[in-house]
């Protein structure tokens, strides 16, 4: 009943964030629009077509998937880490983000044809998005990452059937399960391509569980996963912690390099464990405490710990992408293998990056160690879920376990 309850509370909130639904009809972009950014991204979604031009797919899930060439307009004038929702349609590129281009990808070889042409050093971006989120959210988000964090390489968004209500929680679980053969086989194309030298695997909220169980799967088939995924990169991961020890160790080896971001005030994550039993998330352990410090750090994960990372996200579970600092880390080091152990990492005080075996202040960050899933024990701090309920209650502008 209090699971119930707590979700009744945030019904209000069924309705989005706010922001007009239906912006996927593209629309042209002047040329006196100066300063506009844009960014290409293909998009593989197993959900199925809506219909409408001004939505594409809806939450349903689809018997096959879908690949789509996207065009997204960025305005000049905008904060870092937010995404600048039209407050009316047509979106007005000027100040709003806006969709230029869709293209519906008909073939692989079309697919691989496209990637020729916007082939950013060889390197591809596959984002897997979170719980709660339309295919439009999904598309918005990815093109915010990217224009903000200056990566260098090619946009691939696999956006899977998520219903986009709280009280979905159950069946977006489900479609994450129902598309991780989709995931796998995005990988696998990728990795195929001769214009693709290595491969980023970005997820974020319930997507780092599609993420884990499709990387589980081709270890569990080859032996390993493919050499070219060099990095995968877990946000507010939403995992049962034994279960992601589990799926590390079931992907075989060699395993790619894994960073994760984790949070102790995630209240989504919170809301999440209370959902699932009061089992503890991977996105909220303290990675600089006992037992994870020591008993992970042979599998040689790192954790970036955003505990004192201020943003405007007020459940605390987008803080990867929201703050300019973490994003610009995410595209400019993390996706291309850097090391986080120099000088010139300027994230703030009180950030936390677990990467080795000790504890060292590193520029602004301190050092330390993440590793050996395995040993993965049961503590870590969860939110009391009544703490949860007057945060949802009081705060109607909450969205947990969404974008």
């Amino acid at each position: 009943m209090k699971i119930k309850a707590i979700l009744l509370s945030v019904s209000v909130l069924l309705s989005s964030c706010g922001h007009p639904t239906g912006v996927m009809t593209p629309v042209a972009v002047a040329s006196s629009t100066a300063k506009t950014s844009h960014v290409d991204m293909l998009v593989a979604t197993t959900r199925q077509p809506s219909g409408s031009p001004a939505t594409l797919f809806s939450g349903e899930r689809s018997p096959k998937p879908f690949i789509t060439d996207i065009s997204v307009s960025i305005p000049a004038k905008r904060e870092p880490g937010t995404v600048q929702w039209p407050k009316r349609l047509p979106p007005d590129p000027r100040t709003d983000f806006a969709v230029t281009r869709v293209q519906q990808v008909q073939t692989i070889a079309d697919g691989r044809a496209w990637f020729r042409r916007h082939v950013v050093a060889g390197h591809a971006l596959v984002f897997v998005h979170g719980f709660n989120n339309t295919y439009e959210d999904s598309v918005f988000r990815l093109a915010q990452i990217v224009h903000d964090s200056g990566m260098r390489a090619t946009p691939v968004l696999f956006t899977w059937p998520s219903r986009a209500q709280l009280t979905a929680y159950e069946y977006d679980k489900e479609s994450t399960n129902y598309s991780r053969t989709s995931l796998e086989q995005t990988l696998r194309v990728l990795a195929d391509d001769k214009d693709v030298r290595e491969i980023t695997v970005l997820a974020h909220s319930m997507g780092t569980w599609l993420a884990m169980e499709a990387l589980r799967q081709m270890g569990i088939r080859n032996g390993h996963v493919t050499s070219k995924v060099k990095n995968v990169i877990l946000a507010s991961p939403d995992i049962d912690i034994q279960v992601f020890a589990k799926q590390f160790a079931e992907m075989g080896k060699p395993a790619p390099k894994f960073t994760i971001f984790v949070s102790q005030d995630d209240r989504a994550l919170a809301v999440s464990s209370l959902i699932t039993g009061r089992v503890a998330r991977l996105g909220g352990i303290d990675p600089t405490s006992e037992p994870y410090r020591s008993r992970l750090e042979e599998a040689g994960i790192t954790a970036i710990d955003l505990t004192k990372v201020n943003t405007n996200d007020r459940l605390n579970h987008g803080k990867f992408a929201e703050s300019p600092e973490i994003v610009k880390l995410i595209g400019t080091r993390l996706i291309n293998g850097q090391t986080l152990t120099d000088n010139n990492i300027t994230l703030g005080d009180g950030v936390a990056a677990v990467v080795g075996g000790t504890v060292q202040t590193v520029g602004k960050v301190a050092g330390g160690a993440v590793a050996a899933p395995l040993q993965i024990a049961k503590k870590t701090a969860v939110t009391d879920p009544e703490d949860v309920k007057q945060t949802l209650d009081t705060d109607p502008q909450a969205n947990p376990l969404g974008h």
